[in-house]
């Protein structure tokens, strides 16, 4: 949602930018993350950290999505998102945008023939009951942003702005720590529940986006940004 305030924020939308955890992490935890949570302060959104929101993968109904052909011919529901909707149909399925109250109905009826999300929102939301194939294949890393008015932020005073974000900080190490013991139970009790989850090659996946890549050249600083976060260690 950011990305309407603050373009920058799309390239965190990008399919396979991050090579794993640690690699996001020091991204995101480091200079360039630091520069892309004040890219919305103008809009009075400044953002003080990036909580870990997993990874998302795609999870369907008949058969495991094991490489990208296996999305020929199937309808994926996606966000409503222009990067999310590319990404679906530049990897040979069909995106459609369906709002997420109104997906589980939309699986049983067939008008989508799967969806993506990360581990714990696949359990919560219980689309295992539908979908019996859960694909790791962690397409795209979108984090969550922890906000605070800008407005709000200018009435602290320094030690106050300092305290708040070291607190936020420490949050962000707990909260991963949560966020992979969710992720780990979520899988556990969905394969209770009959799902097979299968771990696909993600180079087939990851050379299938890179042309997503090539459309950023006419952006310079988008591209520069993208390259930025691929060589960081």
């Amino acid at each position: 949602m950011l990305e309407g305030f603050a373009p920058s924020y799309r390239v965190l939308s990008l399919p396979y930018i991050f090579r794993d955890d640690d690699h996001r992490f020091n991204v995101l935890e480091g200079p360039i993350g630091q520069k892309l949570l004040l890219e919305g302060e103008q809009f009075w959104l400044r953002g003080i950290a990036f909580y870990d929101a997993g990874s998302r993968s795609f999870y369907s109904k008949d058969a495991p999505i094991e490489s990208p052909d296996d999305l020929a011919g199937l309808k994926i529901r996606t966000l409503e998102s222009a990067s999310q909707v590319a990404i679906v149909n530049q990897l040979g399925g069909s995106a459609t945008p369906i709002s997420w109250g109104e997906l589980y109905t939309a699986l049983q009826q067939g008008i989508v023939d799967g969806a993506e999300n990360n581990p714990p929102s696949f359990y919560t939301s219980r689309h295992y009951e539908v979908c019996k194939y859960y694909s790791i294949d962690e397409h795209t890393s979108i984090p969550d942003v922890l906000l605070i008015s800008t407005i709000v932020w200018k009435t602290l005073t320094p030690q106050e702005q300092e305290w708040l974000t070291e607190a936020a900080r420490e949050s962000v190490q707990f909260q991963k720590v949560l966020w992979r013991e969710a992720s780990d139970e979520a899988l556990r009790l969905v394969q209770e529940a009959g799902v097979e989850v299968v771990y696909p090659d993600k180079t087939l996946f990851a050379d299938k986006v890179e042309p997503l890549y090539e459309a950023y050249r006419d952006e310079p600083e988008m591209f520069e940004l993208i390259e930025a976060i691929r060589q960081t260690e």
